[in-house]
């Protein structure tokens, strides 16, 4: 491939790192689309006239740092983030909202849909009875096909009792129910993401996200839906806009 066949690897220190920077700055301008598959180890050491141990170690530590993505079978794969995206927090928007705002194709992998018996925990935040069951909703959510959040989603059953209902928006969904949710309570924390979850969004274990625990209510003051939702930090940012309530 052309873009291979014109690195520079002149200069100073290892040269395993001269060829993780030009890899990297190839992904950072563009040249290296998201998705784009580079060649095999063996074959991309030869493109650029080094050892394939170089190789290797240039690709291991961009994988690491989430630029790259290894997949057993397939090979080694591009993993550019889409520019940043600003979140409002004055607005209660769905997933599928959000994403079509910003031009974006919305999908989801799913996890986890079926109706079980309510946790205490459940019980608690959605003011069930004793034996309540609810319908719990787990999926990865992306944005032209780049995993950008994990949610889990739990809803009165007598709610949502078909939770396979569910293919793109859950609002959509319970809006042809006649249920609509009208205001928010949420609760936004700082976190590290498990090595299951930074899988998930195909980031390095241990990386840096932002956790939303949100509880729905509708018009009469019922919660109807609690969720925790996962965001990666290297693409989300949340904004508020604040006015000042004291004496100048």
């Amino acid at each position: 491939m052309q873009i291979f066949e014109d690195f520079d690897l002149s200069g100073d220190g290892p040269i395993y790192r001269r060829l993780k920077a030009r890899l990297a700055g190839a992904i950072g301008s563009g040249a290296l689309v998201h998705g784009a598959a580079l060649p095999p180890e063996r074959e991309l050491a030869q493109i650029v006239g080094v050892s394939r141990v170089t190789v290797r170690r240039a690709i291991a530590e961009l994988t690491t740092e989430g630029l790259l993505q290894r997949r057993h079978g397939a090979g080694t794969f591009v993993m550019r983030p889409p520019a940043r995206i600003e979140q409002p927090l004055q607005r209660l928007t769905s997933f599928t909202q959000d994403m079509q705002a910003r031009g974006l194709k919305p999908s989801s992998l799913w996890l986890e849909r079926g109706v079980h018996a309510a946790t205490a925990e459940e019980i608690e935040g959605l003011k069930l009875g004793e034996n309540a069951s609810v319908a719990r909703l787990s999926r990865i959510r992306l944005g032209d096909d780049l995993p950008m959040a994990i949610e889990h989603s739990t809803i009165p059953a007598d709610i949502l009792d078909r939770p396979e209902a569910v293919e793109s928006s859950l609002y959509s969904v319970l809006a042809e129910r006649g249920v609509t949710m009208v205001r928010a309570e949420e609760r936004i924390t700082a976190c590290l993401l498990s090595a299951e979850q930074a899988a998930l969004l195909t980031v390095p274990a241990g990386a840096p996200a932002l956790h939303i625990r949100r509880t729905g209510f509708d018009a009469g003051g019922r919660p109807l839906e609690m969720t925790r939702t996962y965001y990666r930090s290297d693409i989300y940012d949340l904004v508020a806009d604040l006015t000042y309530a004291g004496d100048l």
